[in-house]
């Protein structure tokens, strides 16, 4: 049965990528918020595939911390679930990607058209200059900002170092961040070809009020509660906490 939930799953992914990558690339004479709502389709699709298919659903913990507005998301990252996903919990979001992404046939030819924040990640001090003159122009927009700290996928029980970029951004525009926890790696591993059934429970935080706090301040916040919250949630994780984990693969 989990072969072939994957195998529909994959499916999916190849008919309704190439569809949406070409709408996508036809968005470009519309302004950014009409691009964003096109496009949009495609992760509604997969976020009920996954779901439906693939089996794994998500329960929410702190929905009474989701602000009115747009705010600054900051995310544990362990697979492509929560890029799909989190866009199902804070429409209308964009994320803070690499540039290089754009290069990826279809996916990424569709999502150059969507107003992410695409950065040069090797500009060194440059990329956080990129970060807030892009992020303050989608949170002016209306648009959830998502950035994930750690950089990379990590498997549960892992944790690599959090970096500034978004706390950074959150600083410069007095924007609150909402720190994010959740297990997805559970059941979508990292660069694993089998997901397997099971739910997913996505944490939100308490609004982190960023006035008066420097960028350190607020990364350093931010990672409490994350990583607080994640061994709080799933402790199974981190029984051998003696132990770096940083190295794990899923």
């Amino acid at each position: 049965m989990v072969l072939i939930r994957n195998l529909l799953f994959m499916l999916a992914l190849a008919i309704f990528t190439p569809l949406y990558a070409l709408i996508g690339m036809a968005t470009f004479p519309f302004g950014p918020e009409t691009r964003h709502k096109i496009i949009r389709g495609w992760p509604r699709i997969m976020a009920w595939v996954i779901k439906h298919v693939l089996g794994i659903p998500y329960r929410l913990i702190g929905t009474e911390n989701i602000p009115a507005g747009p705010a600054i998301i900051v995310s544990k990252h362990m697979s492509a679930w929560e890029t799909i996903m989190l866009q199902d919990i804070f429409p209308p979001m964009v994320f803070v990607m690499k540039r290089e992404i754009h290069k990826v046939p279809f996916f990424g030819w569709g999502i150059a058209q969507m107003p992410m924040i695409a950065i040069d990640r090797t500009a060194g001090k440059d990329a956080l200059a990129q970060v807030e003159e892009q992020g303050r122009d989608r949170l002016a927009h209306g648009f959830w900002v998502t950035i994930f700290p750690e950089g990379t996928r990590v498997a549960p029980g892992s944790k690599k170092r959090y970096k500034a970029g978004g706390s950074w951004l959150a600083a410069q525009t007095g924007t609150s961040v909402v720190p994010v926890a959740h297990n997805a790696g559970e059941f979508w591993p990292r660069n694993a070809f089998f997901k397997r059934p099971g739910e997913v429970v996505v944490s939100i935080g308490p609004v982190i009020d960023t006035r008066g706090l420097s960028a350190e301040e607020i990364n350093r916040k931010a990672e409490t509660w994350v990583e607080g919250e994640m061994r709080r949630l799933f402790p199974h994780h981190y029984r051998d906490s003696s132990k770096p984990r940083e190295k794990a693969q899923a």
